[in-house]
C-alpha cells in the first residue's frame, strides 16, 4: 500500500466536508420543523386552556342548581297547597 499524496488527502477532505455540510444542512432542516411543530402545540394548548377557563367560568356549581331546584319545588307546593 502506498501512501496517499496530498492532493488525494485534500479532496477526500473536501469530499468529506461536502458530506458533513449536507448533514448538517438535513439536520438544521428537521430541526427547525420541529421547533415549528412544538410552536403549534404551544399555541393549540394555550387555546384549549382559554377555551377551558371560559366554560368553567360560565357553567353553574351544583350546589347552586340544586338550592334553586329546591326552592322553585318549595314555591311549587306552596303554590299547589294554597289553591286547593
Amino acid at each position: 500500500m502506498t501512501d496517499p499524496s496530498p492532493s488525494d488527502v485534500a479532496l477526500e477532505l473536501e469530499r468529506l466536508r461536502g458530506v458533513v455540510e449536507t448533514g448538517f444542512a438535513r439536520l438544521d432542516g428537521q430541526l427547525a420543523l420541529v421547533v415549528q411543530r412544538g410552536e403549534q402545540v404551544e399555541a393549540r394548548l394555550a387555546d384549549h386552556e382559554q377555551r377551558l377557563d371560559a366554560l368553567e367560568k360560565s357553567r353553574w356549581p351544583l350546589p347552586s342548581i340544586l338550592a334553586l331546584v329546591a326552592v322553585a319545588g318549595l314555591i311549587l307546593t306552596l303554590w299547589q297547597t294554597a289553591n286547593r
